[in-house]
């Protein structure tokens, strides 16, 4: 697609989960030390459709899509108590921390929107403080009153848009998202979506994305109108 067929942004918004924490296998890994147990297997059909999910509708979906013998809270609280014990393992997925600099340095207002708790985001950003201090300001869906509805609902983008001191129309703000939902979510804001899906997702999952790419590293800043790369 030529650059002109991008609109000029002004504002970068980004998802966390996969998309600049590798913390996707970690989740499945989580899911599957309890579903395993009743020898059940969470796949990558049942991953597909929870990406960008608050953890409550998660757990709600797993427990009854897999017909569990637990209460949805139990199955909360003991994947908090699996994740508290993997996330603190988490890196930066490839050219994230790059990107993140580059706006930064350039004066590109970025924010974070995560459908994270707080809990959650705290063990997972614990060895990235200064990477994640780089954000304007961070929402996030799982305890935010403002975000009624998650992903595949626009509400945590377009809370992430207002509370940038100048509040830019939803059509200036580029979304970074790895997931189907969140993408979605995106786009129900009337935002443009640049998609970085996992190589294990199914391709008709990326159709609705602006830009589709194998690695943030891939990602020219100047097709949206921002800042290149100095070489």
């Amino acid at each position: 697609m030529p650059d002109d067929a991008y609109n000029k942004i002004t504002h970068c918004l980004f998802d966390m989960d996969g998309l600049l924490l590798d913390t996707e296998y970690l989740y499945t890994k989580a899911f599957n030390r309890i579903t395993n147990r009743y020898g059940k297997e969470f796949t990558w059909e049942h991953k597909a459709h929870v990406m960008g999910f608050k953890i409550k509708k998660v757990a709600c979906y797993i427990v009854e899509e897999l017909e569990l013998p637990l209460t949805v809270e139990e199955f909360r609280q003991e994947i908090a108590e699996i994740c508290r014990e993997l996330f603190p393992q988490t890196n930066p997925m490839p050219g994230a921390v790059r990107l993140l600099k580059h706006l930064k340095e350039n004066n590109i207002p970025i924010a974070l929107a995560t459908s994270s708790d707080r809990e959650n985001y705290e063990v997972k950003i614990s060895r990235w403080h200064d990477l994640f201090d780089l954000f304007d300001h961070i929402v996030l869906g799982g305890s935010d009153p403002e975000v009624v509805s998650g992903k595949p609902a626009p509400d945590i983008f377009l809370t992430a848009a207002k509370r940038f001191r100048d509040n830019p129309d939803p059509s200036k703000c580029l979304v970074f998202e790895d997931s189907p939902n969140g993408v979605e979510a995106a786009v129900n804001a009337g935002m443009q979506v640049v998609m970085v899906p996992d190589p294990n997702l199914s391709k008709h999952y990326t159709s609705k994305a602006t830009l589709v790419l194998n690695s943030l590293e891939d990602f020219q800043p100047e097709k949206f109108g921002l800042p290149p790369y100095v070489t």
